[in-house]
């Protein structure tokens, strides 16, 4: 069952935004992991950031409407085209938070929560001593946007960074929030995109403070070149193409993720995939095509011996390409899965009893 989102932050569903706020600053300041020591640390790090979540998503109006209508479960998987909506949406306070939006055909794919102390500097600034400096910091964090042109029926890939403090009241003492060096996102990417390495192109609109102390947006196109054959966790830096609000640029590191496949699955430079047959095509022999992640069909044959239940077999340089070493690739992993058949008749059975038993 999906968290109940009302209930953490102890409001009914026809909280507005005031009761939201009211609500988010006494959990927030209760939970802070700033002021828990170690034996209650890691309790507080996760009210702290239920807490956090909860607010993010009953603060927006769009992604509230979506979580009361499919609940956890359908703001985090995505919901389909017409569900729900999608792309950056602001957030209560004026911010855009984190999510990923926009699939093929306009879908909402899926809500991806902020940093929990993003979301505590948009509150109460970037250091607030005791109860000071509670007014929230207005304007929009770093934002990023697939451009590419293959997204389907002309969609962006939104990702957007969680504003950070940007100044704030308060005197000495309390807790002090640290604005964060880097900024780290997943990028996922197909099996496909990696195989054969690909560009994505980013548009990122960041928050930038001027010399008068006034935040502007400026905005750039980041290239994100996938080398071939990079592995699940590779990070790609683009060193401070982060917010800049005073306290040095941050770092945009992007986390690559590898989007399931639907017939094959990676094991390091291997490629894991199930075959099945026929009891037939297992006892006397097979032939069939498999397309490979390059687009090529090859051919997959055993005409002579017998083929047992889950057997395995490897065929060399059909795998991944190792990026290390070019010209190089890992193995295709093949499990076979015999299919039984559910019934036989008499004469069937005395037939394949008869050429089992000569």
């Amino acid at each position: 069952m999906g968290k109940d989102y009302y209930s953490i932050l102890g409001v009914t569903k026809e909280a507005d935004d005031d009761e939201l706020k009211k609500a988010y600053r006494k959990l927030a300041l209760k939970w802070h992991p700033d002021r828990h020591k170690d034996d209650d640390k890691e309790h507080a790090e996760k009210e702290f950031k239920d807490v956090s979540e909860a607010y993010e998503v009953l603060s927006d109006k769009q992604k509230r409407q979506i979580y009361d209508q499919f609940g956890e479960e359908g703001l985090k998987g995505g919901v389909p085209p017409g569900g729900g909506g999608g792309g950056g949406f602001p957030g209560g306070d004026g911010a855009t938070y984190t999510f990923t939006s926009g699939g093929p055909g306009g879908g909402f794919a899926g809500f991806n929560p902020s940093n929990p102390e993003d979301i505590f500097s948009q509150l109460f600034g970037s250091g607030i001593g005791g109860l000071g400096g509670m007014g929230g910091m207005g304007g929009r964090s770093s934002q990023f946007m697939d451009v590419d042109g293959g997204m389907g029926g002309g969609a962006f890939q939104g990702f957007s960074f969680g504003p950070g403090g940007a100044g704030g009241g308060g005197r000495g003492g309390g807790i002090r929030t640290r604005r964060p060096q880097e900024i780290t996102r997943p990028l996922a990417c197909t099996l496909e995109e990696i195989y054969n390495g690909c560009s994505k192109k980013l548009k990122v609109t960041r928050r930038i403070r001027g010399a008068d102390g006034t935040i502007n947006p400026s905005e750039k196109i980041l290239k994100v070149d996938i080398k071939a054959g990079w592995k699940a966790g590779t990070k790609i830096r683009f060193a401070k193409e982060g917010d800049n609000l005073g306290n040095g640029a941050q770092d945009i590191v992007f986390v690559l993720e590898e989007k399931p496949h639907p017939l094959f699955k990676r094991d390091g430079d291997d490629l894991k995939i199930d075959l099945t047959l026929t009891l037939d095509e297992a006892l006397c022999g097979f032939k069939k095509p498999v397309q490979l992640l390059s687009g090529k069909t090859i051919q997959v044959s055993n005409p002579n011996s017998i083929i047992r239940p889950n057997q395995i077999s490897r065929m060399s340089n059909y795998g991944m390409p190792v990026s290390k070493h070019p010209g190089m690739f890992g193995a295709l992993v093949i499990t076979y899965k015999v299919q039984f058949p559910t019934s036989l008749t008499l004469s069937q059975k005395e037939k394949i009893h008869e050429a089992l038993t000569e």
